[in-house]
C-alpha cells in the first residue's frame, strides 16, 4: 500500500504519521509544503516585489506546483491525506486527487479560523478535531494524536509551569496567568515563537530590562525533537485554546505521554474519557481556581486502554481504515 501525507508542517508533527505507517510496512511519504524555499535570492526578491505591488504571492503558487512535482516522482497513491486543505487552491486539489483512489482531509483548525468549505466536496472523507464543526457539518470526529512514547513519572521539575506556543491573541490570557502565578509564589517559563516576536525583544532592549529566563520570545521555532525536553522542565503544562476553536491541541496528548498535569482554558476537555480533575485543571474565566493546591499533587496515571485510544498508531488505523 502507498500513502502520502501533504501538509504545511510548521511544528513537524505530521512526519510522525508517515513514520508510523512505515513501521506497519506501508510505503509512506510526507510532502511538507512548509519546507519549500525559494530557489535563489533573485526569486525571493521577485516574490517580495509581487506581494507588495501586485498583491500576489508567487511562493504560494510554487509551493502548490511543488506538490504535483513530488507526486509525479512518487506515482499513484492508494490514499492521500491533506492536512488543513484550505492552504491549497481548488485547481491544485483537482490535480492532486488524480493521483489517488481515496482523497482524505483532516482539519485541525476550525472552519471559523481556516475556511475550507468550498473545496471539501472533493474529498472522500473529511475528519475534524473540532466538536462544533463535527456537529454542524457532519464531519467525522477524530482528535489529534499522542506521538510520543510514554515516559516514567518524574517528581523533579525546574519550573512549576511551562508553556510553548505561537505569537497570537493568547498572550493576553498568558500574561494574566503569569501575573497570578507570581502572586502565588510559583515559577514558570514560556517560549513564544513567531515573526512578530521581534517587537517584544526590541521592547526589552529599549527598556534595558535584560534577559529573563521565565519569558522568551524567538523567531525560530524549537526543533520538534526538543519539545518534550522543554515540557519536562515543568511540573505542569499550560494549554490555551485559540479563538473559535474547541478541538484538543497537541499539548493535551504530550502531557499524557509525559505523565504531566495540565492547566487549560478549553472547557470541552471535561467531555473526554481521559479527563480527571486531579490531572487537568480547567480555568475559570477570572482564574479564581488557579491556586497552589493543583501543583502540590502528583499526576494520576491513566488506564492503559484509555491511553492507547489516543496514540498515533490508533489514529492512523482509523484515518486510513487499516
Amino acid at each position: 500500500m502507498k500513502i502520502c501525507i501533504i501538509s504545511f508542517d510548521f511544528w513537524n508533527y505530521d512526519e510522525h504519521i508517515a513514520a508510523t505507517l512505515r513501521k506497519k510496512g506501508i510505503e509512506a511519504h510526507h510532502i511538507n509544503i512548509g519546507a519549500y524555499k525559494h530557489k535563489n535570492f533573485s526569486a525571493k526578491i521577485t516574490n517580495t516585489f509581487s506581494k507588495v505591488f501586485l498583491q500576489k504571492n508567487i511562493k504560494n503558487e510554487k509551493r502548490q506546483q511543488f506538490i504535483l512535482e513530488e507526486l509525479e516522482k512518487l506515482g499513484h497513491q492508494d490514499q492521500i491525506l491533506i492536512i488543513n486543505p484550505e492552504l491549497i487552491e481548488e485547481k491544485f486539489h483537482i490535480e492532486i486527487k488524480k493521483f489517488t483512489k481515496r482523497y482524505i482531509a483532516y482539519l485541525y483548525d476550525s472552519l471559523a479560523r481556516c475556511p475550507a468549505g468550498k473545496i471539501l466536496y472533493l474529498f472522500d472523507s473529511v475528519y475534524s478535531f473540532d466538536s462544533e464543526d463535527v456537529a454542524k457539518y457532519g464531519f467525522t470526529k477524530i482528535n489529534n494524536y499522542n506521538y510520543l512514547e510514554k515516559v516514567k513519572l518524574e517528581k523533579k521539575a525546574e519550573f512549576d509551569l511551562v508553556y510553548l506556543a505561537s505569537y497570537d491573541e493568547r498572550l493576553k490570557v498568558l500574561y494574566k496567568i503569569t501575573d497570578r502565578l507570581e502572586k502565588l509564589g510559583l515559577t514558570y517559563q514560556y517560549v513564544i515563537v513567531g515573526k512578530k516576536t521581534w517587537k517584544k525583544n526590541l521592547l526589552k532592549f529599549v527598556s534595558f530590562t535584560g534577559e529573563n529566563i521565565s519569558r522568551k520570545y524567538q523567531t525560530r521555532r524549537i526543533n520538534q525533537k526538543n519539545i518534550p525536553k522543554f515540557y519536562q522542565k515543568g511540573k505542569v503544562l499550560l494549554d490555551l485554546v485559540r479563538e473559535n476553536q474547541s478541538g484538543l491541541s497537541f499539548r493535551i496528548f504530550e502531557a499524557m505521554a509525559l505523565q504531566k498535569k495540565i492547566i487549560t482554558d478549553n472547557q470541552s476537555i471535561k467531555n473526554y474519557d481521559f479527563y480527571k480533575p486531579e490531572n487537568i485543571l480547567i480555568l475559570n474565566k477570572d482564574l479564581s481556581n488557579l491556586n497552589t493546591m493543583f501543583f502540590e499533587t502528583l499526576y494520576e496515571p491513566l488506564p492503559e486502554e484509555i491511553y492507547k485510544k489516543y496514540t498515533l498508531e490508533n489514529w492512523v488505523e482509523t484515518i486510513f481504515n487499516l
